[in-house]
């Protein structure tokens, strides 16, 4: 029998004794609800994190002037963008004019977001080797670095340039540096893009 929530001479009693089964059954029913949504969560949490589905990447490369590098990256499938930059110097969110001037000791750079399901790490490393000389050094601002975000990269990084250094195609004098990734300052809007402005 269901226990009034007031004695029974309140003239709440009526109404509040069918009410409260109604606001129990309410509850209930958030309370499933919310349970449903945590299953939800985990679920896709869960599928995400199975192997062979990772999260998009980033790399950083610098390698001479930015408009051929970026170029480069952004015609490779699966790289989903790559951003003219700035990295590796002093100064918070310098200017290409500060950068030019070789004030700040930045050196123009490319940021390449990419999906690894669809690109490797170590092919991006191929193709910025393709497209540097890294036995030379051209000023500041157009040094040659690979910046890496993760340890496996700094790894694949160091042996790729150990491949290189080892092949017919350099004397062994490598001027390339290896470095742990700095902050990147989006170049000017101007810059973005660049070789596709000018066709």
């Amino acid at each position: 029998m269901e226990q009034p929530l007031y004695p029974t001479g309140w003239p709440e009693h009526k109404e509040r004794t069918v009410k409260a089964p109604c606001i129990a059954v309410s509850v209930v029913a958030v309370l499933i609800g919310l349970s449903l949504a945590g299953i939800t969560t985990l679920a896709l949490m869960k599928d995400h994190t199975k192997p062979g589905i990772e999260p998009p990447a980033v790399a950083t490369f610098a390698g001479g002037c930015f408009w051929s590098m970026e170029r480069a990256f952004e015609e490779v499938p699966g790289v989903t963008s790559a951003v003219s930059g700035y990295t590796g110097g002093d100064k918070p969110d310098p200017t290409y004019d500060e950068v030019s001037a070789g004030h700040t000791r930045h050196m123009e750079a490319v940021q390449v977001h990419y999906d690894p399901s669809q690109v490797s790490y170590r092919e991006l490393l191929d193709i910025f080797w393709e497209h540097v000389d890294p036995t030379a050094e051209h000023g500041t601002r157009y040094r040659t670095a690979i910046f890496h975000h993760t340890e496996a990269q700094k790894q694949a990084a160091e042996r790729s340039k150990h491949r290189l250094a080892a092949s017919s195609h350099t004397d062994g004098t490598m001027v390339t540096r290896i470095e742990p990734a700095k902050p990147f300052y989006e170049a000017e809007a101007y810059h973005q893009d660049f070789f596709k402005k000018r066709r």
